[in-house]
């Protein structure tokens, strides 16, 4: 087993106890929640007469049901009204922190989390939702939890968890013009398989992971779950400690900052530190990739053909003719030319500030093609606000975007941000399974946010590279 890494570091700090069972009990650090995994929870703490054990270390955020047009209370849809009364009464009561919508910090809870400072090095983190791995990017170990363990957190601020293997995965050299992290963790996920992180816990390191600001981190780790990985995490670094002291925690307490900081520091893995696996990829190789199917793995760089289904493994080959069946598409073409419908930025993954001034940059200039419906979605109430001090608002309604509110959104279409039909979408979120956007018939297209904007301008899948240069108003 691993040993000297941040995950052994951080577990066995937390662990309180080895459960008769074999499991460790760890304690949590942070406990978010949002409107949809926790009701269930709350109810059964009130029929055992339990109480909130540590409401100063739980934070509450709505995000997956808020509407992201008009959010006049009651909202219109009924489902989406219940789950936040019930989730207003349960906070209330319980005593714990609350960002909705009237404050001006609601957002997704992968994204308010890190902006305001509560997710830090070291932590033990864990929230109902899966892409809880995204606080990784801090160097903190974070876990998606099911509703009978958010209702165990609630009570003891403990969880009961098996400890998992670490694999190093080292992306080396320099990316290139218009590659991302979003390019990145497809590439990895492409290579390792949707399942090849069971039983792991993802380390990610290496020259191009290190080169890459905080929110490029985010979006990687993100997407370990997409892997298989239990969670995903990168070493703290000074990229990492310029950010927090920004944050509301530490911008007017600095001293308290460096105390932390060291901590922090002890906490990142040895040099000699020994893993369970490493695997390296050459960052310098990866190119845009956009998925052909119906899976996270089933991606491919943009100037690569569709695989045929014969030359995959065995146990992929049904899966792989199925995608192409549902996605109209041939093997040995490129998702090149690939029309869509639909063009969504926004989602846990990419949705934060420098994502969005990346899409801009390719959106300026230009117009959304007449045939797409594209439409914008801020993680958070601060990145829309930040987003609309420098203008990109502007930016992305002149060339036809929708500018919306935050919220998860067209990512897993729970409010009426959905697709229609059979309509196909390029989009920056995370998951492009059947029906996850909201119609059964619809089609997803996962890609980074500058990926998005050139689909959204050409009306098809297109290399953003090859964009002749945008004539910019003056």
């Amino acid at each position: 087993m691993s040993e000297g890494t941040l995950y052994d570091k951080v577990w066995e700090n937390h662990r309180v106890t080895t459960l008769p069972n074999g499991q460790d009990q760890l304690f949590v650090g942070l406990h978010l929640i949002h409107e949809v995994t926790s009701p269930q929870a709350f109810g059964m703490l009130r029929e055992r007469d339990i109480e909130v054990a540590r409401p100063d270390l739980t934070h509450a955020t709505v995000d997956h049901i808020v509407p992201t047009d008009a959010r006049d209370r009651p909202f219109a849809n009924d489902a989406a009204e219940e789950m936040m009364a019930e989730l207003e009464e349960n906070v209330h009561a319980a005593g714990i922190d609350f960002d909705d919508p009237t404050t001006g910090n609601q957002g997704i809870v992968h994204v308010i989390g890190p902006e305001q400072g509560l997710t830090q090095p070291g932590m033990t983190i864990v929230c109902g939702d899966s892409h809880t791995a995204t606080h990784g990017a801090f160097g903190a170990l974070a876990f998606g939890i099911g509703t009978s363990q958010i209702r165990d957190v609630l009570a003891t601020q403990t969880i009961a968890m098996d400890k998992k293997k670490v694999r190093k995965i080292e992306v080396t050299g320099e990316l290139g013009e218009c590659v991302t992290a979003k390019d990145v963790i497809l590439t990895i996920i492409r290579r390792l398989g949707t399942d090849g992180g069971v039983g792991y816990v993802y380390e990610y390191a290496g020259e191009a992971i290190e080169n890459l600001d905080m929110e490029g981190r985010m979006s990687i780790c993100n997407m370990s779950i997409e892997g298989g990985a239990r969670a995903g995490y990168v070493n703290p670094d000074e990229t990492t400690y310029e950010w927090l002291a920004e944050t509301d925690e530490f911008e007017d307490d600095l001293e308290r900052f460096e105390e932390l900081k060291a901590y922090w520091e002890s906490i990142a893995s040895d040099a000699d530190a020994e893993y369970d696996d490493v695997v390296t990829i050459d960052g310098s190789e990866i190119e845009p990739v956009v998925t052909w199917g119906t899976t996270p793995g089933q991606g491919i760089g943009i100037s690569e053909p569709i695989p045929e289904p014969d030359s995959l493994p065995a146990d992929k080959q049904e899966t792989a003719r199925r995608a192409q069946k549902h996605m109209r598409v041939e093997p040995g073409d490129t998702m090149d030319g690939y029309n869509i419908d639909v063009a969504f930025l926004g989602s846990c993954t990419n949705a934060r500030l420098p994502d969005l001034r990346a899409a801009a940059e390719i959106v300026e200039g230009r117009q959304v093609d007449e045939s797409v419906r594209a439409m914008v979605v801020p993680g958070s109430q601060r990145v829309k606000a930040a987003a609309e001090r420098e203008g990109l608002d502007d930016v992305f309604i002149e060339a036809g975007f929708d500018w919306r509110d935050a919220g998860c959104s067209m990512c897993l279409g729970m409010n009426d941000d959905q697709l229609v039909g059979d309509e196909a979408s390029a989009s920056s979120s995370n998951r492009n399974f059947v029906g996850r956007q909201g119609s059964k018939d619809g089609r997803t297209v996962l890609m980074s946010p500058v990926m998005v904007a050139a689909a959204a301008i050409e009306g098809e899948v297109t290399d953003v590279r090859e964009l002749p240069k945008a004539e910019v108003k003056a």
